[in-house]
């Protein structure tokens, strides 16, 4: 391959010269005679040779044009080969419409992080046009390295496209797509790709048991190796149902438990969807907390009779529907087995020390995922906590000098249950996404219904990584403020309804359509560095071997 780019002497599947356009609608390129639009998809990946720059930029649009006005109306006899071939790519012939979005400098080498920066202008007249070469796109996303994960190949292409890690967890991220579509399938890959960098630390809130020790293959039951199969030592597994652990025979790191004592006012806050509580109910807390204790409160609150309720209610000078609602929504907690009302625990302190090795934590809730209540409550009291602690030694490490927290990703799904319009304010996920990594800690939101999640945190997501979407609605949501937004609905909606996705962001330097990289397949597992039994024993005796040296010495 040479160095400007090109193929090094082998023919493009297509190419064309660039006729039209501007900067805010794209440029067209009339497609040479001998190149078909059936070999051309939307989302595609195309260099663009300029005069004294290459551009590249993603195919939005596809058409078929005629220099000829009658052609329609009288179209020749194309049962004469001969005339077909003549007609077409000269009377007819078919265009492309890119979006400029990089200019390669010829010259650098491929390590040079400046070898690409934003397109500002556009390619002159008549400027050659092709599909993108695996030079392209190694220096535009990076090779495979410690800090570019591989997490597909681009639109027909064989080529590796590679994430930089280190940008990714710079800010919060999110997977959306509609149900089937492959998000966790996707998200498996992501939290893979930090793992094996290390750039940060995953806590994980893994609501159906995809992501710990096992998960399923996309759209079947098959099962498929979680991240503590494929990584051991380096994650750990937390547990919330007992009886699930029970009955599927495994061994957690930590069983989780929660005391009454430490739920406060703000916990209950949160659930007021998952409860239906009123603004007053969720209220009334407070009013308990100085009441009896910021300990017992809850406890003591659930222990009274309900004509002990009507009594406390007057007292209190609260409403008192909305208090015996209150105790009788609250009840509700009384069916977890996570749930301890003799005293508190120290989960958050347990997670805080596996982070704080450089372990990766995944909380399965096994058969509470499908319990809202559950899943709201756990997720949003422990992130809220382990957000304190990550401020205190935040700010303990400016004014002392000390170490810095190791970076934190928390993954949550369902993302719109926290973060929707008139909650996310209540929510600690909404603040860590505002504050962008202030104190190491960013979010991996996963959801299949982005329009539900509010436009404010929207726009603070980094990097987007988004399969089909069919609602017009959450394609909006997806889109919003992003630049050259317009031209990539198309892209969006042309996306196969699996194991495929758009990536665009902080992390991308340009939008991407790729093929996610296989997962669920011996290869596959053996690229993430894994070992089944017989291949760990070979390895073990090698290691002793190189060791101590061979036995009969």
């Amino acid at each position: 391959m040479t160095q400007n780019g090109s193929t090094g002497g082998m023919q493009p599947a297509w190419s064309g010269v660039v006729i039209s356009g501007s900067l805010t609608d794209g440029v067209t390129a009339r497609l040479d005679a001998g190149s078909s639009v059936e070999d051309i998809k939307v989302g595609t990946l195309a260099a663009i040779e300029g005069e004294r720059m290459r551009f590249l930029g993603e195919i939005t649009d596809v058409s078929l044009e005629s220099a000829d006005r009658n052609l329609g109306a009288a179209p020749p006899d194309t049962s004469d080969p001969f005339i077909a071939q003549v007609v077409s790519g000269t009377t007819a012939y078919g265009t492309i419409k890119v979006a400029p979005r990089l200019v390669l400098d010829k010259e650098a080498a491929l390590s040079d992080e400046q070898a690409h920066m934003p397109a500002k202008t556009v390619p002159s007249h008549f400027s050659r046009i092709s599909q993108a070469t695996a030079q392209d796109i190694e220096m535009v996303y990076g090779s495979e390295d410690d800090q570019h994960f591989w997490i597909g190949n681009p639109l027909d292409m064989e080529t590796k496209l590679c994430l930089d890690v280190r940008r990714l967890v710079e800010r919060s991220n999110g997977v959306f797509g509609k149900s089937g579509t492959g998000k966790t399938f996707l998200t498996r890959l992501l939290l893979a790709g930090i793992l094996q960098s290390g750039e940060a630390v995953n806590l994980v809130f893994d609501m159906h048991g995809e992501y710990g020790w096992r998960g399923s293959a996309e759209g079947s039951t098959r099962e498929v190796k979680g991240l503590k199969q494929l990584f051991g030592s380096k994650v750990a597994v937390f547990a919330l149902d007992a009886e699930s652990v029970k009955r599927k025979r495994l061994n957690p790191d930590y069983m989780v438990k929660i005391g009454y004592e430490e739920i406060e006012p703000e916990d209950i806050q949160i659930l007021r969807g998952a409860l239906n509580l009123s603004e007053v109910a969720a209220d009334i807390p407070y009013s308990l907390q100085r009441k009896f204790s910021k300990r017992t409160w809850l406890k003591e609150f659930l222990a009274l009779q309900p004509e002990a309720i009507a009594d406390l209610a007057t007292e209190m000078n609260v409403n008192q529907g909305a208090m015996a609602t209150l105790h009788r929504r609250l009840g509700r907690l009384d069916r977890f087995s996570f749930m301890d009302p003799t005293g508190a625990h120290d989960s958050v302190g347990r997670l805080l020390d596996y982070l704080n090795r450089g372990m990766h934590v995944v909380l399965e809730f096994g058969g509470y995922g499908n319990d809202l209540l559950a899943y709201v409550l756990v997720a949003n009291l422990l992130t809220r906590r382990i957000h304190q602690r990550y401020v205190d030694m935040k700010e303990r490490a400016l004014s002392e000098m000390s170490p810095e927290p190791r970076p934190l990703v928390i993954t949550i799904e369902e993302a719109h249950r926290f973060l929707m319009p008139g909650i996310a304010e209540q929510t600690i996920f909404a603040t860590i996404a505002r504050e962008m990594r202030k104190y190491n800690v960013t979010l991996l939101v996963v959801d299949q219904r982005p329009s539900s999640i509010a436009d404010e945190i929207m726009s603070q997501v980094g990097t987007k990584l988004v399969c089909l979407l069919d609602d017009e609605n959450d394609v909006k949501a997806v889109l919003t403020g992003v630049s050259g937004g317009s031209k990539l609905r198309t892209v969006l909606a042309s996306l196969d309804s699996k194991q495929q996705a758009l990536a665009f962001g902080h992390a991308v330097p340009m939008p991407v359509v790729f093929r996610t990289r296989d997962y669920g397949t011996t290869e596959s597992y053996k690229s993430f560095g894994y070992l089944d039994e017989a291949e760990r024993k070979v390895k073990m005796e090698k290691d002793l071997a190189d060791l101590y040296g061979p036995e009969d010495e």
